[in-house]
């Protein structure tokens, strides 16, 4: 099977010790990439390394560590490539390990092996005591670098963009992201994935600093950003109890915390009651719409905080509508019980299914106002609840992009009053 093979260049090996071991063992006609920096940049060619063999020979020779191993990512995603051998000395291994867990998931393998350099006249020299890449340190912390080099890069699909619901009050910050303004490179992630998974392509520091620029944008702080353990049911968290180990909604009284809920088709929900100044974020896909988590949220509110039903302002974000959403035939029938509209077709083999009306009902019946519902019915506000599956340009799709999509949130924050984010000053006489 063919995979890429990273040559380390940069701790202590040189270009005929890593050839030789990459022609003992490789498979045929391998990807090669060589990690080299400035301190081989110069030697046109790599003569003398016997790369003539390979299939692809790709020189890393960027700036700093961080950059050379983030383009080395972006070329093996652009290969479809996921098995990596790394020949390379035992200190490169400990850095590399490093940059690793920074930059890729367990999508990738990583077999490391160490280079002979005890035969290779090149090799008997003193192993470098510092990085030769952009002169940095041994001691720099690799996460630091690797933060500051992704904060660097351009921001790809145009600028961030996010959608606002009109019954929000302005007492509260809120929205809905599109997938413009990050720096995910990979076509299904691109550009503003805000989650990362061990099944996925897109590392934590790539999700965090997409994370960091949309925070940037709406004005909250990124740290604060807490999304829902999705667990596809209608368990609630209430914020201050202990944490459940999975949840699909969050409620809370707190300031300057920031709820957020994923979606990928599933519904993004976010609910304010601008009275108590109580707010909650829900993930709601069609399992959890059938278990109630909508309704489910709004108990909460109204139990742990007083929150009154018809002071409850609930906006839908951007989901699958029904033009685009089927199931099996039993699996959808079981809407028809919540409405009969939420199903369209009910005797095809794989009904349609709006999942949004299904919420919308729930919620009506639970004690929420009518008007007080922001989704894709209320036509006379600016519509917050498009089809994901329907703009591949604007949102992430898991029923359009298969496994490795990206993802959108919805958030939702209580605003600090002026009295509240100034301190106190102290009278003199």
């Amino acid at each position: 099977m063919t995979g890429a093979v990273l040559l380390d260049l940069i701790h202590g090996c040189c270009p005929a010790c890593t050839a030789a071991s990459l022609l003992d063992e490789s498979a045929p006609d391998p990807h090669v990439f060589l990690l080299c920096g400035t301190r081989f940049r110069d030697r046109k060619g790599f003569e003398g390394s016997c790369l003539s063999s390979c299939r692809s020979v790709h020189v890393l020779d960027s700036g700093s560590t961080a950059e050379c191993l983030f383009r080395f990512k972006v070329t093996v995603d652009q290969l479809d490539l996921s098995s990596v051998r790394v020949l390379t000395s035992p200190q490169g291994q400990q850095v590399l390990l490093r940059y690793q867990q920074l930059l890729f998931t367990a999508v990738y393998t990583f077999d490391y092996q160490m280079v002979d350099t005890h035969t290779c006249p090149s090799c008997t020299g003193p192993a470098p005591t510092h990085s030769p890449v952009g002169g940095e340190s041994e001691e720099e912390d690799e996460e630091e670098e690797v933060r500051r080099f992704l904060q660097q890069l351009p921001a790809l699909r145009g600028e961030v963009t996010v959608l606002r619901s009109s019954l929000i009050p302005e007492c509260f910050g809120h929205g809905f992201s599109t997938r413009s303004g990050g720096v995910s490179s990979i076509q299904t992630l691109s550009s503003l994935n805000l989650f990362s998974s061990r099944r996925r392509r897109d590392p934590e520091a790539v999700v965090m600093e997409n994370r960091r620029r949309l925070a940037l944008h709406a004005g909250f702080n990124h740290q604060e950003l807490r999304l829902v353990k999705v667990n596809h049911a209608s368990d609630v968290w209430v914020l201050g109890k202990a944490e459940p180990e999975s949840y699909d909604a969050m409620v809370t009284n707190q300031m300057g915390v920031v709820l957020g809920a994923p979606g990928a088709d599933c519904m993004p929900i976010l609910f304010a009651d601008p009275v108590l100044k109580v707010i909650a974020a829900a993930h709601a896909g069609w399992k959890g719409t059938l278990l109630g988590v909508a309704t489910a949220t709004v108990e909460a509110m109204v139990k742990e905080f007083g929150c009154c039903m018809s002071d409850i302002m609930v906006a839908v974000g951007p989901s699958v509508g029904v033009c685009c959403f089927t199931l099996e035939r039993d699996q959808a029938l079981d809407f028809s019980h919540i409405h009969p509209d939420c199903v369209p077709d009910p005797e095809s083999a794989r009904p349609h299914v709006n999942i949004r009306l299904a919420n919308r009902v729930l919620l009506q019946r639970g004690g929420i106002l009518s008007e007080h519902i922001h989704d894709d019915l209320m036509t006379e506000q600016p519509c917050v609840t498009p089809c994901t599956s329907c703009h591949p340009e604007r949102f992430f799709s898991h029923r359009r992009d298969g496994p490795n999509f990206g993802t959108q949130v919805g958030f939702l924050w209580i605003k600090e009053t002026e009295e509240q984010a100034s301190p106190p000053t102290s009278e003199t006489t």
